[in-house]
């Protein structure tokens, strides 16, 4: 099986969990590996997998929550033809194709409980019944199992088998969350952004720029690496400076048009003037939107529009057109000024 990515890191958390699964891994045990999503829980059982004495035999993946629990016993155990509707003929399960490898059980925390104490006969005796046969047939699997769920809470609250997790439990590695190691974010995305640069066919690799390295650094990471790799892979497609990488979108849903305003995202309330103010007073700035637009059209949607594309023309031009320098001096990405500029007709579908 062909990975698209590497155990990385150099944290002392993410090494001590490495090196747990490295001694569980020659012992024909089940392990339970846990983590937060995008932790690489996948990669630690690939690991498992091929460290073990079972690593020129098949590792199969099963995702548990990627199936309706109607289908999970079919795909764990196969079935025979005829056994349910739509069976036209026999299938083996993933237990029957994992025969003397590894199946690796990710989401387990899903599973139905009628699944759960199949799968422990299985874990147990090593036999599995196909749905519709008459007789089990053996089977030498090796179980690892991943969740990002407290499965001993699901045990307290009757969602999931204690005896079950006690088999599977032999060995729990737990895998940190990224802003537990804080120490290999600067390592990941330049593996990361090393690898993207190729792929789009740089000439080398420049590295990111201090800014960059900071905004990395200071984000919390609820994605973990699976999060980091996307937001570094489109920071270097997105490039096109000469030097460093320096502008990264951890957001790219993130748009300068929402609402400004409180924690509510609402509209800021305007101070009303003093009823004595003089006239002078109450005329806005020569430089403010209202006095830009009183000549234009009469429409607020209008009036808005036509200021804005004002501000962008204006900010273009005071920067020599220099459309990176533009977007930073008006707090925007790269990516969102130029939606901005061809919304405006101040660039062309392509053009600079």
């Amino acid at each position: 099986m062909e990975r698209t990515s590497q155990v990385i890191g150099q944290s002392g958390a993410f090494l001590d969990a490495l090196e747990r699964a490295s001694r569980a891994a020659a012992l024909d045990r089940p392990v339970l590996v846990i983590g937060e999503r995008g932790t690489g829980k996948e990669l630690v059982a690939e690991r498992l997998h091929r460290l073990s004495p079972r690593w020129d035999q098949p590792l199969v993946v099963m995702n548990c929550a990627a199936l309706p629990e109607s289908l999970i016993e079919a795909e764990l155990f196969g079935h025979e033809a005829g056994a349910f509707t739509g069976a036209t003929k026999a299938r083996a399960g993933r237990f029957e194709e994992a025969h003397r490898g590894t199946l690796f059980l990710d989401e387990l925390g899903t599973l139905s409980m009628a699944a759960q104490e199949r799968l422990l006969r299985a874990v147990e005796y090593g036999e599995i019944t196909r749905i519709g046969a008459s007789r089990p047939a053996r089977v030498d699997v090796r179980i690892v199992a991943a969740t990002n769920e407290h499965l001993p809470g699901k045990v307290d609250a009757h969602e999931f088998r204690a005896d079950l997790l006690d088999r599977l439990s032999f060995e729990v590695v737990t895998l940190p969350p990224l802003r537990a190691r804080t120490g290999d974010i600067a390592v990941l995305a330049d593996h990361f952004g090393r690898r993207m640069a190729s792929e789009i066919g740089w000439d080398r690799w420049p590295g990111f720029g201090p800014r960059a390295l900071d905004q990395l650094h200071t984000y919390r990471w609820p994605g973990n690496v699976r999060e980091l790799r996307n937001v570094v892979e489109r920071a270097v497609y997105r490039w096109d400076g000469d030097g460093p990488v320096d502008a990264i979108e951890i957001d790219p849903f993130a748009s300068p048009f929402r609402p400004q305003g409180g924690a509510g995202g609402g509209p800021r309330r305007a101070t009303p003037a003093p009823a004595s103010a003089s006239s002078a007073a109450d005329a806005p700035p020569e430089d403010s939107p209202v006095a830009a637009c009183e000549a234009g059209p009469s429409d607020f949607k209008s009036r808005v529009a036509q200021f804005e594309r004002e501000l962008l023309a204006r900010a273009l031009a005071d920067h020599r057109f220099n459309q990176r320098a533009t977007a930073e001096a008006l707090g925007l990405s790269y990516d969102q000024l130029r939606h901005a500029l061809r919304r405006h007709e101040l660039i062309n579908a392509t053009g600079s």
